[in-house]
């Protein structure tokens, strides 16, 4: 076997492994005919209307972080830690004007229903988005790498971003309680920001805002496994020392 040979099914097995490790993303738009390479349909059913008092209970139980307000633009991560502590740092200079397609995209904050303008609250402020949904398995394995990752000085601030087709706020905070997981997280219900961001047919994805306001999708696109990756990622784009 030729050294070329040999490296050109490395990068075959790279490409194949990244692939499994995704999970397709099914909309409305392509339920009958499904992205290509995976099969059409699947997937839970739609979910039902929100209930006010169980949507409730569940944002209480959840105790998620708040989600980030243009008060405190220019910070790392907002909120606390599972202790308690202040995990305010930050790992870029702000500045930088509103995110590169965000500006005036307003969604909902799944913690607690407030309104988030996501051109405003990243502008000017290293960021980490993370779209994922509750019927990703991937998403599940790394949502408490990215909530233990937002807890530690010098993180960027993390932002979840829950696709809400075939699943509403409630199982969305529900997963989150499941995994002891504290991450803010907006409700993306009309896909305003998967659109914005162009988030591509599989999940997760993730997304590292530089303080300048561009957006850079990770690539390549596997699920994060480990706290030093996600810090390494963040540094890559940033331009930032670990």
């Amino acid at each position: 076997m030729t050294a070329r040979l040999r490296w050109t099914l490395v990068g075959v097995v790279l490409v194949l492994a990244a692939a499994v490790a995704l999970w397709p993303l099914f909309t409305a738009e392509n339920a009958t005919s499904g992205p290509t390479g995976a099969p059409a349909g699947g997937g839970p059913a739609p979910a039902a209307p929100a209930d006010p008092e169980a949507l409730a209970q569940a944002r209480a139980a959840a105790a998620l972080r708040p989600c980030p307000t243009s008060d405190n633009a220019g910070s790392g991560s907002t909120g606390s830690d599972s202790t308690g502590s202040d995990s305010t740092g930050s790992a870029g200079t702000a500045g930088g004007g509103a995110p590169a397609g965000l500006a005036g995209v307003r969604v909902s904050c799944l913690g607690d229903g407030s309104t988030v303008d996501l051109g405003a609250v990243l502008a000017g402020r290293p960021a980490l988005i993370n779209v994922w949904a509750t019927w990703c398995p991937p998403c599940r394995e790394e949502l408490p790498l990215l909530d233990e990752y937002a807890g530690q000085p010098g993180a960027v601030t993390v932002l979840g971003v829950q696709i809400q087709e075939r699943s509403s706020p409630e199982d969305g905070l529900a997963t989150l309680t499941d995994l002891g997981v504290r991450l803010p997280s907006v409700v993306d219900q009309d896909r305003a920001v998967s659109s914005a961001l162009g988030t591509p047919n599989y999940l997760p994805v993730s997304y590292v805002v530089d303080a300048d306001g561009a957006v850079h999708q990770v690539d390549p696109p596997t699920p994060f496994r480990s706290v030093d990756q996600i810090r390494e990622t963040v540094a890559r784009y940033t331009g930032t020392t670990r």
